[in-house]
């Protein structure tokens, strides 16, 4: 509380202002506040923290016979091309690829034609896919139709949401379902951007057997004889 004292000095002026002491007492104020915050520590709720849910890969070593021996409706392996402009600047990020073992037809030393298929980073339109994307979520669609349902229930109160990532992970691992084995290849000129961006869809995808590796032989000629990367690069020098 807040006192006035008026000071008693000795004998003064005629018509001298009379001086007055404030006290004030700031101890109710400060119980006050140790109250409240009592109060609101009390009444509040902590926040869940909100992280990032990143499926990761199985522990399952993909060897290379096995690879070899894929079948075509499991194994898809994706080749990343970038070109550049003329500052050097990324121009466009390319994703050539085939499914199951490379098929080619061979004219002396020089590859005419192969199963190379070519695609890019299209991401969705409204509820369509389209590129890499689409092509990836139909060669996993048995574990995405299986996750998806186990997601309904989450959204629907009908499960918790550590039940839901503990289901989609047994899902995820299932080996009685078809699911897709992928080798990423990354050119020498590809960037960052693009390996990336293929991680991304290996997460978006739920697939869970994946590998990153190195262009073959077979890969390389393969490519050369793709029209789409022969336009590409007929500006590179030699």
């Amino acid at each position: 509380m807040a006192q006035i004292e008026q000071s008693s000095g000795g004998k003064k002026k005629k018509g001298a202002q009379k001086k007055m002491a404030i006290h004030v007492d700031f101890t109710p104020m400060v119980d006050m506040n140790m109250l409240l915050i009592t109060f609101f520590m009390l009444c509040t709720t902590m926040i869940k923290s909100q992280t990032l849910s990143i499926s990761l890969p199985t522990n399952e070593k993909v060897e290379q016979k096995d690879l070899q021996k894929a079948k075509e409706s499991e194994a898809v392996t994706l080749i990343l091309d970038t070109t550049y402009d003329d500052k050097g600047a990324v121009k466009d990020n390319v994703i050539y690829y085939y499914f199951g073992q490379p098929l080619y037809e061979k004219n002396g030393d020089k590859i005419t034609s192969s199963s190379m298929l070519v695609s890019k980073f299209e991401g969705n339109t409204g509820k369509e896919l389209n590129g890499i994307r689409k092509i990836l979520h139909n060669r996993n669609k048995d574990v995405l139709d299986q996750v998806e349902a186990e997601k309904e229930k989450w959204r629907n109160k009908q499960i918790t949401e550590e039940q839901f990532q503990e289901a989609a992970k047994k899902i995820r691992n299932n080996s009685e379902l078809t699911r897709p084995v992928v080798i990423i290849k990354p050119l020498a000129d590809a960037s960052w951007e693009s390996v990336i961006a293929a991680l991304d869809e290996m997460q978006i995808n739920q697939i869970s057997r994946y590998q990153i590796g190195i262009p073959s032989p077979e890969d390389i000629g393969m490519l050369e004889a793709m029209p789409e990367y022969q336009k590409a690069h007929a500006g590179d020098k030699k």
